[in-house]
């Protein structure tokens, strides 16, 4: 694990809560104590879910949602926001005007549509809202390639979704091969005026519940600790990979991240 100073960073995470400690919520606190880093956690959802897929999502009331965030960071200084699971487009509006009042902390936003298992959270037009709300306040999107295609259904290609989000306001956006079928996963970093980053990792064999989370907190914490965005996703890549080649089989569905595999 990367050893950083004493003092730690604070990051606030705007996540669902998982019940099957696999991703949202849990899956935040976990790498972000991993990263060297104090999680924030400001519950977007309840949900009802195990390893194999989601079976009902409860967003947060927008008032009581607002309350949490305001209430910490009123009080505690904060270093960057990840955003994961937006139950609703009033949850993206209430975090766009968090976001708004805070111009200068670095956002990770985990664009989430779909569950691993197929269940839908795009309800009440949740893609056109965060292209429209979220994206030009991010400073590093991490979306696999459904995500990708959900937010840019125009687009005829990878390349071209991603240049879609940066032409909304969105300064990066780091697209996961996860779900493509080459050989190795191969991401790749999408920086408005600059070159294509690619990254190319072993593919393994199983599927996994709460890697994208896993990735994105990751991402946040590393950028809090002020590493540049090429190797603040170079890290969070390493230590996602990591987490999965070393993950577990909790249940019956998915295996989960074992985000303290360094803790042996």
């Amino acid at each position: 694990m990367q050893k950083f100073s004493d003092n730690k960073p604070n990051v606030m995470c705007f996540s669902g809560l998982d019940p099957s400690g696999g991703a949202g919520i849990q899956a935040d606190i976990e790498a972000l104590f991993s990263t060297g880093c104090h999680c924030l956690p400001v519950v977007t959802a309840l949900t009802v879910q195990d390893t194999r897929n989601v079976m009902d999502s409860v967003p947060t009331d927008p008032a009581l949602l607002i309350s949490q965030a305001r209430a910490v960071l009123e009080d505690i200084p904060v270093q960057a926001f990840k955003i994961g699971l937006l139950g609703s487009v009033k949850t993206i509006e209430v975090i766009h005007t968090l976001l708004t009042d805070y111009p200068d902390i670095p956002v990770v936003l985990d664009p989430i549509i779909r569950a691993g298992g197929g269940y839908e959270f795009t309800r009440d037009n949740i893609a056109d809202a965060i292209n429209t709300l979220l994206l030009p306040l991010t400073t590093v999107a991490t979306p696999n390639t459904n995500e990708a295609r959900a937010l840019s259904p125009s687009a005829d290609t990878l390349d071209a979704c991603a240049n879609e989000m940066l032409e909304r306001g969105c300064q990066n956006v780091l697209l996961t091969g996860t779900h493509a079928s080459s050989a190795h996963v191969i991401n790749r970093l999408y920086t408005r005026h600059q070159p294509i980053r690619s990254y190319e990792w072993p593919r393994l064999e199983h599927e996994y519940h709460g890697s994208g989370c896993t990735l994105a907190a990751c991402l946040a914490g590393y950028l809090a600790h002020g590493l540049d965005i090429a190797e603040a996703s170079q890290q969070a890549q390493r230590f996602t990979w990591e987490s999965l080649n070393n993950g577990i089989r909790a249940g019956f569905g998915q295996h989960l991240p074992n985000r303290s595999y360094w803790n042996r």
